[in-house]
């Protein structure tokens, strides 16, 4: 039988990695996945096994050590990971946010003193825009850096950051009133830190402390923290690109390429549903027969292939186009909007296929049920996506009256 979702127009290099991606994941993720969600624990052994294979260096250019494949096989890769854990691909997802931002956007300093160690997967990087009192307002952001001769002095709470304890570089948002006199707009007077510190929790480096793990309902493994900044000094050659007034600028960059990330998730645990759906109900009989041969089940598997389809057409389609030098935010907000849509509902089929059996936690579909809502919110939630896919159409089709 033909895998769903399958990719055409991929060169050799880019079969063979995904090839090799897939094999990792059946034989080292998958097997382990559900013991270490439901321990809550750092799958160290997994994370060394991605650094060997060079995955952490995917995206970043050959000239810093790293393997410069497109954000279309980072973005299959994601998808294969996701299959096995998804906790795995948010581990990888934020470090990718960091260094696709330095490459872009860091002075040449900057590429050269974080983007080889990044590629070997000896920093690993979160980025921090979020805060308590805040969601998808970004301009609310109060976090704040004041000048003080060669450095910054940062000051704040911040919220949500994935790898916020085992990561050893954050770039963070905050707002920046140098250069930026009263009354600027807000989205003109943020800047972007990077952040340096030893992995861990409490005080990780003077003035700044990364509290214990969030207690999460699914996504469990990787850590998600807070981060409080108390007088926290950055020397000025960390401000990324060398600006102060451009950080979200590049951090909505890195959220574009974020959003075809989350997709990719979306579509890699759908499939997984799919997968365990359509398995159990082979498995399981009732009324004398496979429960696949009820046309009601069959009904559900079909919608949920279909879904599982046309999400990952859009998750291509997304990533091809940021590919090609093109503006992408139209395609990659459709794709993360529709993926982590059908995602929840593939699962939440594939749970109901289960019947009482989906209910128990024996059963992988149970961790994909408390995992799959965590996609309607990263990286913009559904009514974030669809106010940016409203703006972008009503420019593509302003009426001429």
């Amino acid at each position: 039988m033909s895998r769903l979702a399958q990719t055409h127009g991929l060169t050799d290099v880019q079969t063979e990695i995904l090839s090799t991606v897939r094999d990792f994941v059946d034989k080292e993720i998958i097997p382990v996945a559900t013991e270490l969600e439901h321990r809550d624990e750092y799958p160290q052994d997994i994370v060394d096994g991605l650094k060997e294979l060079g995955l952490f260096g995917l995206m970043i250019p050959e000239e810093y050590g790293g393997l410069g494949e497109s954000l279309l096989t980072y973005a299959l890769c994601v998808e294969e990971i996701a299959r096995g854990w998804m906790s795995v691909s948010g581990i990888i997802n934020t470090h990718f946010i960091v260094a696709y931002m330095l490459k872009q956007h860091g002075t040449q300093e900057q590429k050269d003193h974080f983007l080889p160690r990044m590629a070997a997967g000896d920093i690993r990087g979160a980025f921090s825009m979020s805060e308590p009192a805040l969601g998808s307002d970004v301009s609310a952001i109060s976090s704040k850096a004041g000048r003080d001769g060669e450095e910054y002095v940062l000051n704040g709470q911040k919220m949500w950051l994935t790898n916020g304890g085992t990561s050893s570089l954050v770039a963070v948002l905050v707002k920046s009133d140098e250069g930026h006199p009263e009354g600027t707009a807000a989205h003109k007077s943020m800047t972007t830190f990077l952040v340096e510190k030893e992995p861990g929790f409490g005080e990780v480096r003077p003035g700044l402390t990364i509290p214990g793990k969030i207690d999460k309902m699914g996504y469990k493994g990787v850590d998600t923290t807070e981060l409080i900044m108390d007088g926290l000094r950055i020397p000025a050659n960390r401000v990324l690109g060398g600006v102060t007034g451009r950080g979200f600028y590049q951090m909505m960059d890195g959220v574009e390429v974020g959003r075809v990330n989350v997709a990719a998730r979306g579509c890699g645990v759908a499939q997984r549903a799919f997968e365990l759906g359509v398995q159990y109900a082979q498995q399981r009989h009732t009324f004398g027969k496979q429960i696949a041969q009820h046309q009601a089940i069959q009904f559900k598997l079909a919608e949920m292939a279909t879904k599982v389809e046309a999400a990952h057409a859009m998750m291509v389609n997304a990533a091809r186009k940021k590919d090609s030098g093109e503006r992408n935010d139209l395609e990659a907000g459709m794709a993360k909007y529709l993926a982590s849509e059908y995602c929840k509902e593939v699962v939440e089929d594939a749970f109901r296929i289960h019947g009482g059996y989906g209910f128990s936690k024996e059963y992988e579909i149970e961790r994909l049920y408390r995992e799959a809502p965590m996609l309607l919110i990263g990286e913009g939630t559904a009514e974030i996506q669809k106010m940016i896919i409203g703006r972008r159409l009503l420019e593509e089709y302003r009426f001429q009256g």
